[in-house]
């Protein structure tokens, strides 16, 4: 009995305990001179530095109009975690300038986004090792529009089993969701053939002229977008 109630009185506190939705990520982009001076001293760092809570996860983006840079992931934590981080220690910074960035070009970019589980088709640690990133900007006024453009593009994509991680960027720059497609059948996925036409499968499940719509519908509330692809390399990562 006195641990039924306990249980009860812990339940609101679990309940505003905040949830790991925070991933970081840096995008580094090497000299092409020293790529492999630079994954050795990149691999290194990481799985010194960055183990447990702050691990991260190493791909790299192989088209796109960032295509040849390295994208670290670095979470998920909650805010909280970020806010209590603290200093990373002088040993730390030193080989992240020293040995890491010495190969890299003046070139790099930093953001934070959060997970949108209700958004989404997959749970965020569900992940794969093929990925393609539609980056989508709304345009001013229209972030609400957008997302729910995403939510009727939600339940097309879970009826054809597409697995679909969604992420709001987060006082990073432009508003934007970034659409992560996780290849769980790896690129085989992006053929023509392995699912029907988009087109199809919004219609089936919207009815005649809806696909029509969804096109107005993204022609007026987005800015513009752009995608690429992403191979993950374990060799690189925390281990």
């Amino acid at each position: 009995m006195r641990k039924a109630l306990l249980l009860a009185l812990l339940l609101p506190l679990l309940g505003m305990a905040q949830t790991k939705t925070v991933v970081s990520a840096n995008r580094v982009f090497p000299r092409p001179d020293r790529i492999a001076e630079f994954e050795k001293a990149l691999a290194n760092h990481a799985q010194k530095y960055h183990t447990g809570t702050w691990k991260w996860r190493i791909f790299t983006i192989e088209s796109g109009p960032e295509a040849g840079g390295y994208h670290i992931i670095e979470g998920p934590v909650s805010w909280e975690e970020v806010d209590k981080r603290g200093d990373l220690g002088k040993e730390h910074m030193n080989d992240w300038n020293k040995n890491v960035m010495a190969h890299v070009a003046d070139r790099n970019t930093s953001s934070y986004s959060v997970f949108r589980e209700d958004l989404s088709t997959v749970q965020l640690t569900d992940y794969s090792d093929k990925i393609a990133i539609n980056h989508v900007f709304p345009k001013m006024g229209h972030v609400t529009d957008v997302e729910n453009t995403i939510k009727s593009l939600q339940k097309v994509w879970e009826a054809a089993g597409q697995t679909i991680a969604v992420y709001e960027s987060s006082s990073s720059g432009e508003p934007q969701f970034a659409i992560v497609t996780r290849y769980k059948n790896g690129l085989k996925e992006r053929e023509r053939t392995f699912r029907a036409p988009m087109q199809e499968r919004f219609t089936t499940m919207y009815g005649a002229g809806t696909y029509d719509k969804y096109l107005q519908n993204i022609a007026a509330f987005t800015e513009r977008s752009w995608s690429e692809l992403l191979f993950y390399r374990a060799d690189l990562s925390s281990k």
